[in-house]
């Protein structure tokens, strides 16, 4: 039987991590064999969950060995914690990536997948594997496990602030895209770290139709556990709320969302009253320290400014060819398809496509050079 797989994600620093690791050890206290993956350049998901001890990451693994010729094996990347009082031991490893300004971080994301399952990761006996993911990167390596469904289940992590709740909006939009296109990873819901009782992320998980699954309230016992490499789940009142979690997604009582998450405008207005209008456009004039009229509003400036960029325009698709100029007119400024323009002009749509794609590098060139 494969393992169930989890990715969990979440703003940098606001306890991604801190979340991960205890509900691994979780898994491994109700006697599941588990697998956390660190899937962060920083490389420091696992580091309480084996007790301090950083682990060499894949991506420098990778580097030592194919540097010599080498390949690399299983006992290279992962490794295992063996704990006194737990009934199973846990199972790390991390992805890693490049050096600070000296490469992709989503590459490297990539590329160690790729390693991992040369070496059968998904074969492995092993229960869960839970994947702690930086969830405020944009760039399609970090979004490895929706874009190719190797995580079946995905749980957001975040604060009450806005920041955090923006991640995970982007996360949930993210992963409702893949599903479109054939992704097949479960939104499971959302878990409040830190929680200040101010309601901020349950509102947002409202609005966006996310179910909240857990909120851990902040506590200074748990905070001085992971500083000191601990588990937060040896007191009472994390373990409670992490093993109720745990339950439930192993007897499968979580129902998936189908959120797609917020459009800007509508998570923003979450936080307060958000104007209407338009953003006020500079001119080049004000930014060159060219000194227009004294008289009159900024607002008439700014319509001056749009005004001279037309009539500019109009001048230049003067100078197109008049079959250019047409085509031109008819796509932009009426807004026709270029099938319905191939029919009223009686040409093919290719040379209708080809003297519209002239025309507008006709247009670049003029406009700019003028």
């Amino acid at each position: 039987m494969s393992a169930r797989t989890i990715a969990i994600y979440g703003k940098g620093g606001i306890g991604k991590s801190f979340t991960t690791t205890n509900l691994s050890a979780t898994f491994a206290l109700m006697n599941k064999r588990v697998l956390q993956l660190g899937c962060d350049p920083k490389h420091d998901s696992t580091t309480s969950l084996f007790g301090g001890i950083p682990l060499p990451t894949v991506t420098d693994v990778f580097a030592e060995k194919n540097a010599v010729n080498g390949q690399v094996s299983v006992s290279d990347i992962v490794f295992r914690r063996d704990i006194a009082d737990f009934p199973q031991p846990i199972y790390g490893v991390e992805l890693g990536g490049p050096q600070v300004g000296r490469g992709c971080g989503g590459r490297g994301i990539i590329s160690g997948f790729e390693i991992l399952e040369k070496l059968g990761i998904f074969k492995w006996d092993i229960d869960i594997i839970l994947m702690d993911f930086l969830g405020d990167v944009v760039c399609g390596g970090f979004a490895t496990p929706l874009a190719r469904s190797l995580s079946e289940e995905v749980i957001l992590v975040t604060n009450n602030d806005r920041q955090s709740i923006f991640t995970a909006n982007n996360i949930c939009q993210a992963n409702n895209y893949f599903r479109t296109i054939g992704g097949q990873s479960r939104l499971l819901g959302l878990i409040i770290n830190r929680d200040d009782g101010s309601g901020v992320a349950e509102r947002y998980a409202e609005a966006a139709g996310i179910t909240v699954l857990m909120k851990v309230p902040y506590n200074a016992d748990a905070r001085d556990k992971d500083d000191s490499f601990d588990f937060a789940v040896r007191l009472p009142e994390i373990r409670d709320k992490f093993q109720m979690l745990a339950g439930e997604i192993l007897d499968n009582k979580i129902t998936p969302c189908e959120a797609v998450g917020l459009d800007f405008m509508g998570f923003v207005r979450l936080f307060g009253e958000v104007s209407d209008d338009s953003p006020v456009a500079a001119s080049a004039e004000e930014l060159f320290g060219k000194k227009g009229s004294s008289s009159g509003s900024g607002k008439s400036a700014e319509k001056t400014a749009i005004e001279s960029d037309t009539l500019k325009m109009t001048r230049c698709i003067s100078k197109l060819a008049a079959e250019e100029q047409e085509v031109y007119r008819m796509a932009e400024q009426e807004k026709r398809s270029f099938s319905e323009i191939a029919e009223l002009t009686h040409r093919e749509e290719s040379d209708v496509r080809e003297l519209f794609s002239s025309a507008r590098s006709q247009l670049t060139r003029l406009f700019f050079e003028n």
